[in-house]
């Protein structure tokens, strides 16, 4: 499978993540850190149902998963790309497993709050290394301003399929996740994520 779809599959998949994270873990994102910086100021402002633990968890996680991708892409980048881009998703498919395994046998423990919160902060700021390092235009997967931005200031043109795409596929990820947090609890969707990565991981070309 080309990068493209995988993606736009990837975009889904933080919709789903950003669901768990957000309306199960205590309005926290751990997908999209634009979110997060502006939810750590309410939370340090004392707005009610924010946590400055959780925010700072998430950010911190995201970091440190950013860096070790961001030295896993300066090493293996340099040898055949599809071998790079599946071992990383094979890396955040595995991450996001351990998070449904968690999430399932402990759903409503403290600790499961926290260890889902860093666990799947982690991978994405893993993918995100990984996906800044491929440079595909307007797929960042995890954060749709410049996206939105080209959209409307670009007007018609050979990316706005691919813009449009990757709006629409946040968008069902945030509301297939939504649903299913809400009629499942956390574990299904994180099982939905971990399948969904898995499969891509298996099935990247690491073409364009």
């Amino acid at each position: 499978m080309r990068l493209v779809p995988v993606l736009l599959a990837l975009t889904l998949v933080s919709g789903l993540i950003d669901a768990v994270s957000y309306l199960g873990l205590g309005h926290v994102f751990t997908a999209n850190m634009t979110g997060n910086v502006v939810v750590l100021g309410f939370a340090a402002a004392g707005a009610p149902g924010f946590s400055v633990p959780h925010t700072l968890t998430s950010l911190v996680a995201f970091a440190i998963g950013a860096a070790i991708g961001g030295r896993i892409a300066q090493r293996l980048g340099r040898g055949p790309r599809r071998t790079w881009v599946r071992r990383t998703l094979a890396a955040e498919a595995l991450l996001l497993a351990a998070s449904t395994v968690v999430a399932l046998a402990a759903p409503d423990d403290t600790a499961t709050v926290y260890t889902l919160i860093a666990v799947t902060a982690f991978a994405m700021g893993l993918r995100n290394a990984t996906v800044r390092k491929l440079g595909v235009a307007d797929l960042t997967t995890t954060v749709l301003t410049m996206t939105l931005t080209g959209l409307a200031a670009d007007g018609p043109g050979t990316r706005r399929v691919r813009r449009t795409a990757a709006v629409g596929a946040m968008i069902a990820g945030a509301a297939l996740g939504a649903w299913l947090v809400g009629d499942h609890g956390l574990g299904v969707p994180l099982l939905v994520s971990t399948v969904l990565v898995g499969v891509l991981a298996v099935t990247a070309s690491g073409r364009e």
